[in-house]
């Protein structure tokens, strides 16, 4: 069973896509903050979204491993959609709603333990450029 899990060409694909997206980030902060900012490897939000790396190198790996017509390839890529909305949309919200309430609670006087969490979603060109990361690595494999 281990064997057949690593072996599974198109898990691979999605964490090489995830994983250079996550590197995208490191050096576009480098280079945009002259900063260098390890968290990037493992934060969410920001450009490309590698939510969306993930999912697109996972569906486009399966259509080119078994076909691209066939149920489980518009099975992910119907997953792959519903990510991108999500990354897009709701997490987006979120983030702004998040900071709202961190500049409400500092104008409050207020002391909170941590701030809430911002950088949560993604704008539409990070999610495409998530999108067609992930599709280049998934066709590639």
């Amino acid at each position: 069973m281990v064997n057949e899990f690593l072996s599974n060409t198109p898990i691979w694909a999605g964490i090489i896509g995830w994983l250079s997206a996550q590197v995208i980030k490191v050096i576009l902060t480098l280079f945009s903050e002259k900063r260098l900012d390890l968290t990037r490897l493992y934060g969410s939000g920001g450009m490309p979204s590698s939510h969306t790396s993930f999912v697109m190198a996972l569906t486009f790996s399966i259509g080119k491993i078994h076909g691209f017509n066939i149920p489980s390839f518009a099975v992910s890529l119907a997953f792959s959609f519903v990510v991108m909305y999500d990354a897009a949309g709701v997490r987006r919200a979120a983030g702004k709603q998040a900071a709202v309430l961190n500049k409400l609670v500092f104008h409050s006087g207020l002391k909170p333990e941590e701030q809430l969490k911002e950088l949560l979603g993604h704008t539409p060109l990070q999610v495409m450029a998530g999108a067609v990361l992930g599709i280049f690595v998934g066709l590639l494999f």
